[in-house]
């Protein structure tokens, strides 16, 4: 199974931007989709984005489309989460999951990391 380990996450104002890394052990990662979620304080973990294998399809949570960009080096080993106009209710423990089939529901993930947290000041 892919170990992942994320990073990247810090403390910013609202509007700025911020890129999340995610970087994975092991032969396999070009076998797994990957996906983003977070989870604030007191709220369930959710879905922010996800992309296939190969460069292609991408899914992204209403709340963060048009702002965030995930995007994956299978070379490198490593997803990413861009994140742009960053506002406060994006503040969360952001982790990277991997998962066999492109879906946006965290039980179909199987892999995870153990997040870094992301603040976004008003």
């Amino acid at each position: 199974q892919v170990q992942l380990v994320e990073s990247g996450g810090g403390l910013v104002q609202a509007g700025d931007s911020l890129r999340l890394s995610c970087a994975a052990s092991g032969r396999t990662f070009s076998t797994y989709v990957m996906g983003w979620f977070r989870q604030a304080p007191g709220k369930e973990r959710e879905f922010v984005a996800a992309i296939s294998r190969s460069v292609g399809a991408t899914r992204y949570a209403d709340s963060v489309k048009g702002r965030f960009t995930i995007s994956r080096d299978n070379v490198q080993n490593t997803v990413y989460l861009q994140m742009f106009s960053l506002k406060p209710e994006d503040t969360a423990v952001y982790y990277c999951a991997g998962a066999r089939t492109l879906m946006t529901s965290a039980s179909y993930y199987d892999a995870w990391g153990r997040g870094t947290q992301v603040t976004v000041s008003s």
